[in-house]
């Protein structure tokens, strides 16, 4: 999801700046409510359980994209069937780009022995390099956002009118090591749900952690669970309205900063050195875990490798630390 929703800036810089080019983005349709606001954006439904299915289906789906005369493909995912109708485009004269991630550069900053700690170009970046191969250079200094969704009626219910500053929080990754441990983010939550002037959303999905999500709620007035009470496109319109998000090193820190909000991040394992910063955020929002006292940080950069000793790095943000930031932002 995070992966999908850093194209989304790109995409709304690069419309703006070229409004007479048309782009298709060939995504599965889950994904389609990120897209549906940016001009001269159409969507192609890529169904990988049927129709694009296999080597067979690719072979298919590059038939299905041919009859939209496409001049030039973009793979911004590059992964392994991105990479194959990619060549289909190329064997067949149309230009194409992909992205590079950086690899060599990524391990050098999570190996555990002559770690190289520095930043490495951002996945923002490195989506607009791609465009520029193409010859559509992009400028990403004066972004900007789509305004604020209208909530239907069946999120009314939950939300209630908008009289205090509105913070979403989603606590949960898919991996643990990049999960705040939960006791630390009950103690944020009990802290900011004790002023009036705050109403708490917290996000995530799944039985397991919605059951989590309600027991970090407390029963307090001013924390809602949103979890499995609306639909994708009814929790976007949400976190478009909300004030500030915080969240984990995970997708909805990348739905949150495409749609313009001050997203505060924490982490664990991964490190925003890494280029999975949220768009447009200060380095500032990013509260890490100390390094000083686990300098194998980053052991990862996407949280899927285990450091033994290192499960507790997370601690070492403190709720305090996390508090202060949120009001400070809100200020």
């Amino acid at each position: 999801m995070g992966d999908v929703a850093m194209t989304v800036p790109i995409l709304r810089a690069f419309v703006a700046q070229y409004p007479k080019i048309k782009i298709t983005i060939i995504s599965v349709p889950f994904y389609k409510p990120f897209f549906e606001d940016l001009p001269n954006v159409s969507f192609f439904a890529f169904d990988s359980k049927n129709r694009h299915k296999g080597v067979v289906g690719l072979f298919r789906l590059f038939q299905d994209l041919k009859e939209l005369h496409i001049d030039t493909f973009a793979d911004l995912h590059n992964v392994l069937r991105s990479k194959f109708l990619r060549k289909l485009f190329r064997f067949s004269g149309i230009s194409t780009a992909f992205v590079d991630k950086g690899r060599a550069e990524k391990a050098a900053l999570t190996r555990a022995k002559y770690k190289i700690f520095k930043p490495v170009l951002s996945m923002f970046e490195r989506h607009a390099n791609v465009f520029k191969e193409l010859g559509f250079p992009i400028d990403l200094s004066n972004p900007t956002f789509p305004p604020k969704q209208n909530l239907d009626s069946r999120t009314l219910v939950l939300t209630g009118e908008k009289n205090q500053k509105w913070i979403g929080i989603a606590p949960f990754a898919q991996y643990d090591s990049k999960v705040y441990p939960l006791d630390l983010m009950q103690d944020v939550i009990d802290k900011l749900s004790e002023k009036v002037a705050y109403k708490i959303f917290l996000f995530g999905g799944g039985k397991v952690e919605i059951e989590q999500l309600d027991s970090l709620s407390n029963q307090r007035e001013n924390v809602v669970t949103i979890a499995g009470k609306i639909n994708f496109k009814q929790e976007l319109q949400l976190i478009s309205n909300l004030d500030i998000m915080l969240s984990m090193d995970s997708g909805n820190a990348h739905i949150a900063a495409m749609l313009g909000l001050k997203v505060i991040t924490l982490w664990g394992a991964t490190h925003p050195f890494a280029g999975f910063s949220p768009f447009n955020q200060p380095l500032e929002n990013a509260l890490v875990s100390d390094r000083n006292l686990f300098p194998k940080l980053p052991t990862s950069v996407y949280g899927n490798k285990k450091v033994e000793s290192y499960e507790s790095a997370m601690r070492t943000i403190l709720p305090k630390t996390v508090v202060e930031k949120i009001t400070t932002s809100l200020k």
